[in-house]
């Protein structure tokens, strides 16, 4: 059976340029884009398949809720359509909106598509990249079980273009993925076909797939199932599994014999605010470092300026080896690292640069990866402080700060957790402690300033804090589940408590 014949697309625009120009972006729009005299009674959806932006940009600002939208018939988002109509300005819209919904990159039609299987089926590479460049999960799967590629295939069979194609084998796109029939996308090419860069394409990746297909597979696919624990961070988990995959590919070209040269540990810098999971992608990061042999050890070490740095003249070399040798075989994690550069003011100046020189001299020695993290504007002094910096350490990862829906989502995968070393170990949220109205209330509670300091730190402050609410709150007679159970009442009251602990925001969190 022809892929064509299996899958048809459900979507047809009427001319595939249409809208496809460059970056409208996330503009905000004018009084006179406001005062449109568009019929109030025009869906987003029509806005979006007439390219209207103004019109988008207006029922948004109205009703921002309306950015996820179903439609009736095949319950397609607004950025279903604006992919499978290549609309690229209303799509860079739609992914980079400010407000407090965020857009579902992963939303699943009638169908099971996401917005990059849309762009993929009909063959459009601009609206393919936007996606990827946001995030997407290139992985994504139908109802029938096929992934962007499967239908990527499909289209270049019939069209004879194959830029989605190569696209998603430039991001790392598993070859190798099957549908629901057992088919990977290239089991679809008919004997024969007159498409020689489709068939060169099925060549390269078919090559190294005898190599322990499995066991690569597997590895990624565990690196993929920690990942998702991590609420939000779609686009630096997207940059992760891209950097993940290739260093598995890696591996089956050595075993293909493909002198790439000895191995060497990734160096990274984390950017980001506190409580944005940096330490987590390093647990993750060490396992999988650890099980393709990179790394002896899964092991994470973290230091701080006050584990590294001495006191007096001559201490600081030899506290800064003591924990690199205690990191050896693993991954030593370097928080704050910018407190080890030069400032204009302060004491011990040079001994925090002794301690980073200390841990660049031991960058090329091999069983030892290194994570400098802290601060996104901070870490640029790290950068230039040293010469030999961005030449060693080779992989930069943003991490950004959650959104109150992903804080609150953040709270109750804590609250279903069965950790018995938990003081909330037992409890359990009410019924009206919905993520919504969590989330509603971190937006009402807390400021901007403050979410960015804490992220997920505040989750823990606030159920912590919530406990002592519900205590204060019950009286000795209270029994059975009435002992257990977190009201919303009791999540607004542990906020308040930390915002007053915190003197109204005004206290800064390292």
């Amino acid at each position: 059976m022809r892929i064509q014949d299996k899958y048809k697309a459900k979507t047809k625009p009427s001319s595939a340029g249409s809208g496809g120009g460059g970056g409208g972006g996330n503009t905000n729009p004018t009084p006179a884009m406001l005062s449109s005299t568009t019929s109030p009674v025009v869906s987003i959806h029509t806005c979006v398949e007439s390219g209207d932006l103004t019109g988008v940009q207006r029922l948004l600002t109205q009703n921002p809720s309306s950015l996820n939208q179903r439609s009736i018939f095949l319950i397609q988002t607004p950025l279903h359509l604006a992919a499978g109509h290549n609309k690229i300005d209303i799509m860079k819209y739609l992914l980079e909106w400010r407000g407090s919904v965020k857009v579902e990159l992963e939303a699943n039609n009638v169908y099971g598509e996401t917005p990059l299987h849309e762009a993929a089926k009909n063959g459009f590479n601009d609206a393919v990249a936007t996606l990827l460049q946001h995030g997407a999960n290139i992985e994504a799967r139908t109802k029938n079980s096929m992934t962007p590629l499967h239908l990527a295939v499909g289209y270049a069979l019939t069209s004879g273009n194959n830029s989605v194609v190569k696209t998603l084998y430039e991001y790392n796109a598993d070859f190798s993925a099957e549908d629901d029939e057992g088919m990977i996308p290239f089991n679809y090419l008919p004997s024969g076909v007159e498409n020689d860069e489709l068939m060169l394409l099925c060549q390269i990746v078919e090559e190294p797939r005898d190599y322990e297909e499995g066991g690569m597979k597997g590895k990624m696919d565990e690196f993929n199932f920690e990942l998702s624990k991590i609420v939000g961070l779609d686009e630096l988990k997207a940059q992760l599994r891209k950097w993940a995959k290739g260093m598995l590919l890696d591996e089956k070209r050595r075993a293909m014999g493909v002198d790439l040269g000895p191995r060497k540990a990734p160096h990274m810098a984390f950017l980001g605010n506190p409580g944005t999971g940096k330490t987590t992608v390093a647990r993750i990061l060490g396992k999988l470092l650890c099980s393709l042999g990179v790394l002896s050890s899964d092991k994470v070490t973290e230091v701080q300026r006050s584990d590294l740095v001495g006191e007096f003249l001559g201490q600081t070399g030899p506290k800064t080896r003591t924990k690199i040798e205690e990191a050896m075989g693993g991954i030593l994690f370097v928080d704050e690292a910018y407190r080890l550069t030069p400032t204009d003011s302060g004491n011990s100046i040079e001994y925090g640069v002794e301690a980073l020189e200390e841990i660049m001299s031991v960058l090329e020695d091999g069983d030892l990866l290194v994570i400098f993290a802290g601060y996104t504007e901070p870490m640029r002094r790290v950068f230039s402080s040293n010469a030999g910096f961005c030449r060693r350490v080779t992989h930069f990862f943003q991490f950004d700060d959650f959104s109150c829906r992903e804080l609150a989502e953040m709270l109750m995968i804590k609250m279903s957790k069965r950790d018995e070393r938990s003081r909330l170990f037992g409890f359990r949220l009410g019924s009206c402690c919905g993520v919504e109205a969590v989330a509603s209330v971190i937006e009402r509670k807390t400021s901007e300033k403050m979410r960015s300091r804490m992220n997920g730190g505040l989750v823990d402050h606030m159920l912590n804090n919530a406990r002592e609410s519900l205590d204060s709150r019950l009286s000795f007679e209270a029994k059975g589940d009435e002992l257990l159970t977190i009201r919303l009442g009791d999540l607004k009251a542990g906020l308040d408590q930390l915002v007053r602990r915190l003197n109204l925001d005004e206290v800064k969190f390292d």
